[in-house]
């Protein structure tokens, strides 16, 4: 009988930051701690178990902790993909995923989030302890003055890098869009991110920004964290060899964490749902745009973005 891990993750409550470990395996299992992947205390496991369950951790709630599972003779790194932002709805760690040739992702390296404005001290704490030192800022101008991010004191470098097409955030435009076929309207505007000179412009300045050695761990965000920045974190997860259905799943992900932060409007919007969700015809509109124009994901990441998928590679992949 095949006893391999079947899905492992580690779970943090947005207003208390309590950790649990949710497991379906069978066997014996070990689950280990630390500040780091550095500084995991191999001596003496934090969890031990057998079978599949759901288990409290006893754990710091105020820093973020990394673990290692051993089971069945596999070792698993793990920390929380979506992290317990009480101000925040859609931050989360790109670690952890698998990519075509059997590596993983590198996590506490490079998250996606939404808008970071109103992170609370807690939040901004939690988020010092990893350390953020690099955020990449992709909203308009207009977005930023309004919604200027609370940064931990230990970021050191940030990048405001504006896209355009993305600027959803005002009732205004919001408003306008109900005019229109908005599905229709978001499958475009995915278009552009991909296709408009300004655009991949500034994702070429992105990837220039994450290949520097000194730039993670590192943040890129926009305003929900689904259009701009997921296409980034598209973008960089092919980079990195993970499979185009595991990418349109992470993609996808966004609609369920941004569930709450956009009730308001959507009730007295209700046709305006569209905008403030994740569908994957979104997604696929800018992928098959750039298979289009380039052939290949990879032609456009190495011929106009520029990539060393070597150097991705050996910062981001275990």
């Amino acid at each position: 009988m095949d006893t391999a891990i079947l899905k492992a993750q580690i779970i943090r409550d947005k207003y208390t930051k309590a950790a649990s470990f949710k497991l379906e395996t069978e066997g014996n299992w070990s689950l280990y701690a630390g500040d780091s992947f550095d500084s995991i205390n191999h001596k003496e496991p934090i969890l031990i178990g057998n079978g599949s369950g759901i288990y409290p951790l006893n754990v710091s709630a105020s820093i973020r902790i990394y673990f290692e599972l051993h089971n069945n003779g596999e070792i698993l790194n793990m920390s929380e993909r979506h992290l317990p932002m009480e101000g925040c709805y859609n931050f989360r760690d790109l670690g952890g995923f698998k990519t075509k040739d059997g590596r993983y992702t590198k996590w506490g390296k490079l998250f996606r989030a939404d808008e970071l404005s109103s992170l609370t001290e807690g939040d901004v704490a939690y988020l010092a302890s990893i350390p953020i030192i690099s955020v990449v800022d992709f909203r308009a101008q207009a977005e930023t003055k309004r919604y200027r991010d609370n940064l931990p004191s230990t970021v050191q470098f940030t990048y405001p890098i504006a896209i355009t097409p993305g600027n959803l955030s005002s009732e205004g435009i919001q408003a306008n869009l109900l005019k229109t076929n908005i599905d229709s309207h978001m499958k475009h505007m995915n278009r552009l991110l991909v296709s408009d000179p300004a655009c991949v412009r500034a994702y070429r300045i992105f990837f220039a920004i994450i290949q520097n050695n000194l730039s993670a761990p590192l943040v890129f965000h926009c305003s929900a964290g689904k259009d701009r920045a997921g296409m980034a974190a598209a973008l960089v997860l092919y980079a990195l060899g993970v499979d185009e259905e595991t990418i349109m799943q992470d993609y996808l992900s966004s609609k369920i964490y941004l569930s709450d932060k956009y009730d308001a409007f959507i009730a007295k919007y209700p046709r305006a749902e569209p905008i403030f969700t994740a569908k994957r015809m979104f997604l696929q509109a800018g992928i098959n745009q750039i298979k289009r124009d380039y052939g290949t994901i990879m032609n456009f990441l190495t011929k106009e973005l520029k990539v060393d998928l070597i150097k991705m590679r050996r910062l981001y992949l275990d």
